[in-house]
């Protein structure tokens, strides 16, 4: 089906951005701020992923690969069910791993998702999956928000590596 091509190439591009901006970075690197309220890569990347990761697993009716594989691999001062969602600076600054870490957390999120679209219908997209929205919500519009939130922290996480590297 053509949407779950489009949408699988949308998740594949931010897979790119994602992979070329983390990959050879130093744990030092990924904790780089640009000023003490500025968010570092490692931080970006964790919450492109934790937000992938929740709102896929919450659309397909699952558990977070957070909570079941990766929350104890990280071992960050934050509760389970943190997102980075309206972190504080002293929060965002909790966040660190390494590039290995961040990727192998992403990519396991990266796979789910398209294994995910990959099975979807047409008639799945209308499904509302979130009704604390007027409108409700669609799995549509929650997969196209997605990656709308993916790509913007994406592309700041790789500004922030220029200006690590100027």
């Amino acid at each position: 089906m053509l949407l779950n091509e489009l949408l699988t190439d949308a998740f594949e591009r931010i897979k790119e951005v994602v992979h070329q901006t983390v990959e050879g970075l130093s744990a030092g690197d990924l904790t780089f701020r640009p000023d003490s309220a500025g968010n570092s890569i490692g931080w970006l990347v964790w919450h492109l992923t934790r937000i992938q990761d929740d709102h896929i697993s919450d659309a397909r009716q699952s558990e977070q690969l957070w909570s079941s594989a990766w929350f104890d691999k990280f071992g960050l001062p934050l509760d389970k069910d943190d997102t980075g969602y309206g972190h504080t600076s002293a929060q965002a600054a909790s966040v660190k791993a390494t590039a290995e870490l961040l990727l192998g957390y992403y990519d396991a999120v990266h796979a789910a998702t398209v294994k995910y679209i990959d099975g979807l219908k047409e008639e799945d997209y209308d499904r509302v999956v979130d009704t604390r929205w007027d409108p409700p919500v669609t799995l549509a519009v929650r997969l196209v928000s997605v990656i709308s939130d993916d790509l913007q922290h994406a592309g700041q996480a790789a500004y922030v590596k220029g200006l690590l590297q100027a």
